[in-house]
């Protein structure tokens, strides 16, 4: 969590709002490859990318 924090801090700081969705996306993929390595969904996630 403070690697978060740190990473929202410094966008703040230095007014570069731009990466936000940039750092979503990452987000959002890597929880989508965490959790479809381990499921029955696996399949049907992989076969997005």
């Amino acid at each position: 969590m403070e690697a978060i924090k740190d990473l929202w801090l410094f966008m703040k700081e230095r007014k570069k709002y731009w990466l936000s969705p940039i750092i979503i996306a990452l987000l959002i993929v890597g929880i989508l490859i965490v959790f479809g390595g381990s499921s029955a969904v696996a399949p049907f996630i992989y076969s997005l990318f």
